[in-house]
């Protein structure tokens, strides 16, 4: 059987395993209840990209919510790498699930109880994407979630609904709002270029995901001079920014041309963004 033909491998709780085999309990407390954390992190050839930090921002989920991380650093890597040379993976993301465990259906449990582990991997085009040549368009919308966002949980309704009306409006992305102010994507951070040519993206806070391709780009924006401030800025701002863009594990730096209909500066990728996404693609492919 060739590769392409082989099945997909999953992993749960220590066994490989067909996808369609790969099952956990009814009881699942993620299932349930979506107590659980997960990661992603992409994988451009035989290389994980910015995986320690993935990996320890699984850590501190987990410590966050009071589940007993599994595996060490080192063991999560060796599974991950299991997984992507079982599936014959060479360019995708390698997904990560951890739940607090099995239970009866309580709110409450031992706090002894085993964590579930899943894993998966998925074929994506994210080194050459088309959609990076001519940018996309996304859409605003209010920021539903609930107050730890920097609790990466599996609890994900809110951005499900707002990856729902991306979808509905034909664009990429949903950008989410409180009162007016950016908060981050339903699946990104995002980032503009102010008028005055500063680089721009919201604080750390509860308020949102601490993202581990931000980091990467803020460093790499600062070794290449550019000035940038960690700050809220307004749906207003957005719009009169002359770049726009989205950073995530999937699309790594992503150009936005256009939100809610109204263009973006001429409506194409701007020169920032397209630099950081070329030093991004450079680094991860160096290693």
């Amino acid at each position: 059987m060739s590769a392409a033909q082989a099945p997909r491998i999953a992993y749960v709780n220590g066994r490989y395993l067909p996808l369609a085999e790969a099952t956990l309990p009814i009881m699942d407390r993620g299932f349930l209840f979506g107590d659980g954390i997960y990661e992603v992190t992409a994988v451009l050839g035989d290389r994980f990209i910015d995986n320690e930090p993935h990996l320890a921002r699984l850590d501190r989920s987990l410590k966050a919510i009071g589940i007993r991380n599994p595996h060490t650093l080192d063991e999560w890597t060796e599974i991950q790498r299991e997984l992507v040379k079982r599936n014959g993976l060479t360019q995708g993301i390698v997904y990560i699930e951890v739940t607090r465990g099995t239970y009866e259906r309580e709110f409450t449990c031992p706090e002894d109880i085993a964590p579930n582990v899943v894993m998966f991997t998925q074929v994506k085009n994210i080194l050459a994407n088309p959609a990076t040549e001519k940018g996309v368009a996304v859409i605003t919308v209010n920021d539903l979630r609930w107050a730890r966002r920097d609790i990466k949980s599996v609890a994900l309704l809110a951005q499900v609904l707002a990856k729902f009306e991306a979808k509905r409006a034909g664009v990429a992305e949903a950008v989410m709002l409180e009162e007016g102010v950016v908060t981050e994507g339903a699946s990104s951070t995002v980032f503009i270029v102010s008028s005055a040519g500063v680089l721009v993206t919201r604080a750390l806070s509860t308020s949102v995901l601490p993202g581990v391709t931000r980091s990467s780009v803020m460093r790499l924006a600062r070794e290449t001079g550019l000035h940038v401030e960690e700050r809220p800025f307004t749906r207003q701002e957005m719009l009169a920014a002359r770049e726009v863009f989205y950073t995530s594990a999937s699309s790594f730096v992503m150009p936005v041309v256009e939100v809610d209909g109204e263009k973006i500066a001429d409506g194409r990728p701007g020169p920032i963004t397209k630099k950081l996404r070329t030093i991004y693609l450079d680094e991860a492919q160096r290693g």
